[in-house]
């Protein structure tokens, strides 16, 4: 199926299916969003990143939350 078909298909959902199909993908999105995280944290990408952050906690430049 294609894009296009899917824009029509779902402009053409009752009210009620539509809120469903938003929490759904909603959800799903958020997932593929933790999955890709997790692929970049495997693959060092916030290496970096966690350098620094280590480094303003042991200089006690950190507040608790």
């Amino acid at each position: 199926m294609s894009v296009v078909e899917l824009e029509k298909a779902i402009s053409e959902l009752p009210p009620g299916d539509l809120s469903r199909l938003a929490a759904w993908f909603e959800e799903f999105m958020a997932d593929e969003w933790d999955k890709q995280i997790a692929r970049d944290v495997a693959a060092g990408k916030f290496g970096h990143i966690n350098a620094k952050v280590d480094k303003a906690f042991e200089e006690g430049r950190c507040k608790p939350l």
